[in-house]
């Protein structure tokens, strides 16, 4: 079994707050400074959560400072209150950081799509699928 730190469990709240505060900030046309809240609040929840050393060099790799640029400078695009950009510029330097970890995601939605209560068929009692109602 893993076990969690305090500190660990302070940035899953945090960063969890962090992705509040920018949902709430993208559903209220881009409010700045909820964006930056909640930027904020998800950057420091990440340092809890893995440290400060995994975290420099996650997002300081040579083949990712292309994406950890456009990440960390819409983080401070978004500071600067230039909302729209900023988030552009993040969602582009997301993708282009964590691209690596959307096959494992994209596959294990594909297993979670196989659970019988959550697919779209249903085997049959004599093997076959039929479509649920």
């Amino acid at each position: 079994m893993i076990s969690i730190t305090e500190w660990q469990k302070i940035g899953v709240g945090t960063t969890g707050f962090g992705i509040f505060f920018i949902l709430l900030g993208i559903l209220l046309y881009f409010d700045s400074v909820l964006l930056a809240f909640g930027n904020l609040l998800f950057m420091t929840g990440l340092l809890f959560i893995i440290g400060l050393r995994r975290t420099f060099s996650f997002f300081f790799q040579r083949h990712k400072l292309k994406g950890t640029s456009f990440f960390l400078g819409g983080v401070v695009i978004v500071l600067l209150r230039w909302p729209l950009l900023g988030m552009f510029l993040e969602t582009y330097g997301f993708f282009s950081l964590f691209k690596g970890f959307f096959p494992a995601v994209f596959g294990f939605l594909g297993n979670a799509s196989n659970i019988p209560f959550l697919s779209e068929t249903a085997p049959s009692p004599e093997g076959r699928t039929e479509l649920n109602d």
